[in-house]
């Protein structure tokens, strides 16, 4: 495989990737509808970042681990379905009514960066796919420490431009998304779907 094939193949792969619904898609509309598009692009750039960190893993071997190790698959995981769990139970039980913090839910005022940033981190299936997925598209007798990080850098890229297309996509439904029952609603069916993430990750395999 060429230089340009392993690009062209890799972009158009991960293209498919990120363009599939996920915790990370549903993330990022429900920051974007709730909390507006600033800290939706936080949220975003905290994903990318625990890209980044996976990237950074796999490159310097430990991301291996988990493809191998059953234990260090197990705690990763069960980290991870915790965190969403504990998400998901905040937006269940809390909902609120307005976007303000006068309603007394102070969910707005977490940090977006962070919890994109540990939800992504805290995925093994991240780390699994790019263990087993990157070293395909890098071509015989090049640094695997740099085209890792390419190949990252290129997924990230895909990443934050379907992000940002995402974001500016609720900018035209915001009159609508602002309604006190849309808001509960809305808390209500994203705080179930982390939880539906949270059970399908810890009953996952490798």
């Amino acid at each position: 495989m060429t230089v340009a094939d392993s690009l062209l193949t890799f972009s158009f792969a991960a293209l498919l990737l990120t363009l599939t619904p996920g915790l990370d898609t549903a993330l990022i509309l429900r920051t974007a509808c709730a909390e507006g598009g600033r800290k939706a692009i936080h949220t975003a750039l905290g994903i990318d970042a625990g890209c980044f960190i996976w990237g950074a893993l796999v490159a310097l071997g430990l991301g291996a681990l988990l493809a191998v190790s059953e234990l260090a698959y197990t705690v990763l995981k069960i980290c991870g379905a915790a965190y969403l769990s504990w998400l998901g139970l905040q937006l269940l039980v809390r909902p609120r009514s307005s976007f303000g913090l006068s309603d007394g839910n102070h969910a707005s005022r977490g940090n977006w960066f962070m919890r994109g940033m540990m939800g992504n981190v805290l995925n093994p299936k991240m780390g699994i796919f790019y263990v087993s997925f990157l070293p395909q598209f890098i071509p015989a007798g090049h640094s695997p420490l740099l085209w890792t990080f390419l190949l990252v850098s290129i997924h990230v890229t895909i990443g934050t431009i379907w992000s940002v297309t995402l974001i500016l996509s609720t900018h035209f439904a915001s009159g609508i998304l602002k309604r006190s029952g849309v808001i509960k609603v809305m808390d209500r069916a994203t705080g179930g779907l982390f939880l539906c993430f949270a059970a399908k990750l810890a009953l996952s395999t490798r």
